[in-house]
């Protein structure tokens, strides 16, 4: 029972306990068990929600007495540790934070819980949220449950590998360049980082540079990623560029009057690819053309004119680096090595820093001229699989390339504002997931979900998990 418990996606056990058939004490005592067996190895989960049992008996009352309920009523969910959490530690990865414990929820972690969902643990995370491994001073390394020797991602790496592993069934990260998308990939689980605004992000931490933060929902399945976006989506008073209504959207919707039109590629602009990861790809575009979609290989000369990773570069380290310098006056002994890197990093000109907005504003011309004529974008999420812990430069295709080049098919939609969706599509040679990502136009969340939801059907690798 309790196995296939922690195997249930969000959306099941909420009917199963709405049904009463299962109880929400079952279902949090389940992941509560998982979290003490699995956990000292992966290091995923950083602190336990206090109350989480007695919060479960409550829905079960509250069940039984007939008092309507939420669409997650009594289902348990995960944070990443940089979303503030009402009496809940919030360290966000450093010992400047050590001991933090906030009075208010951020506003995703608040619309959840009036969902009925019950916040059962905060998730490891880089310091910061700043870095491509969920490692730091305070919590220590998060291994990818599927290897422990390998890296489950930053920065919502904590989140993917508690997922991952079965110790949550749905989870909220944050997605600077690579975060919730990446770290989804690397651990074999999905994950949508929304057009820019569509989540406000009050009661996160950092919020510079504000044009680049997102939050977004992680799960196993694709149907929980679109539910906890509904929930969660929309504006909140507080967050400005969070201005539009959830029910807004540009997109095809769920049963689309015309044939889809998808564009992929794997080599535009953006650098090398793994061969496993382009042939993944590939896979996806043929399955998609097979259930009858428009499939066509595409180019896009905006992201061969303007190198997205340089200028998030140019543009980031103008605005993250004063928030850091702020925040670590007089820590300066109690900073991780990212931190350090990032304040060591020389400061741009204000001439350079105008130069790369002008570069982002090149790349949105070109993504809304490309998204005239197509409905979505299949490519690559990581150049590459899964890592080893510790990334350093790295050899691909004959290049040598940096750390930062894992997000190099990512970046361009955050700093674009894009909505973007990752999920598993295949598996490498020694055993480790694959992920393919979507890409759909400004506020077109309903056609990511539609054809994420039938590139599940048509996966190879569904229903697989960890052997922990």
């Amino acid at each position: 029972m309790a196995t296939a418990l922690i195997h249930s996606d969000a959306t099941e056990l909420a009917e199963l306990i709405r049904t009463r058939k299962i109880s929400s004490v079952e279902v949090v005592q389940a992941h509560l068990d998982r979290i003490e067996a699995t956990n000292p190895r992966v290091n995923a989960i950083v602190t336990l929600a206090e109350g989480a049992l007695d919060a479960a008996k409550a829905a079960d009352a509250e069940l039984a007495a007939g008092v309507p309920v939420g669409p997650l009523h009594g289902v348990p969910f995960t944070v990443k540790d940089g979303f503030d959490t009402a009496g809940v530690l919030t360290q966000r990865g450093s010992p400047v934070f050590a001991g933090r414990v906030p009075s208010t929820d951020a506003t995703a972690v608040a619309r959840l819980k009036r969902a009925g969902a019950i916040l059962l643990a905060k998730t490891n995370l880089p310091e910061f949220s700043y870095w491509v491994e969920s490692d730091n001073l305070l919590t220590g390394r998060t291994n990818n449950p599927w290897d422990l020797n390998r890296s489950s991602g930053g920065s919502s790496g904590g989140e993917s590998a508690a997922i991952a592993a079965g110790m949550s069934p749905l989870g909220l990260g944050s997605d600077l360049s690579i975060s919730v998308r990446g770290p989804a990939a690397d651990t074999g689980i999905a994950a949508l980082k929304p057009t820019h605004g569509r989540i406000p992000m009050t009661g996160f931490w950092p919020r510079a540079p504000r044009r680049d933060w997102h939050a977004g929902p992680m799960a196993r399945t694709v149907r929980d990623v679109a539910l906890a976006y509904s929930l969660v989506a929309g504006p909140d008073g507080i967050d400005g560029f969070s201005v539009l209504p959830p029910e807004y959207d540009t997109g095809l919707g769920v049963s689309p009057d015309r044939s889809v039109r998808v564009g992929w590629l794997v080599d535009s602009g953006l650098g090398p690819v793994d061969p496993e990861v382009a042939a993944t790809v590939r896979n996806a575009a043929d399955a998609l053309q097979g259930s009858g979609l428009a499939v066509e290989a595409v180019d896009i000369p905006a992201l061969d004119r303007d190198n997205p990773l340089d200028l998030f570069s140019r543009q980031h380290i103008m605005e993250m680096k004063p928030a850091v310098q702020e925040t670590t006056a007089g820590h300066e002994d109690e900073m991780f090595t990212y931190s350090k890197t990032l304040l060591a990093t020389p400061d741009r000109s204000v001439e350079d820093y105008v130069l790369a907005e002008q570069g982002v504003e090149r790349l949105r011309d070109g993504f809304a001229e490309y998204f005239h004529e197509h409905d979505v974008l299949l490519l690559p999420v990581t150049t590459i699989p899964a890592h080893e812990h510790a990334l350093g430069d790295f050899v691909l295709d004959g290049r040598t390339v940096g750390p930062f080049h894992v997000s190099s098919t990512t970046v361009p939609f955050s700093l674009t504002g894009l909505p973007a969706l990752s999920m598993r599509f295949g598996t490498t040679s020694d055993g480790m997931p694959i992920g393919v990502q979507l890409v759909a136009a400004w506020y077109a969340e309903s056609t990511i979900l539609h054809i994420a939801s039938l590139l599940e059907r048509l996966s190879p690798v569904r229903n697989q998990y960890p052997a922990l």
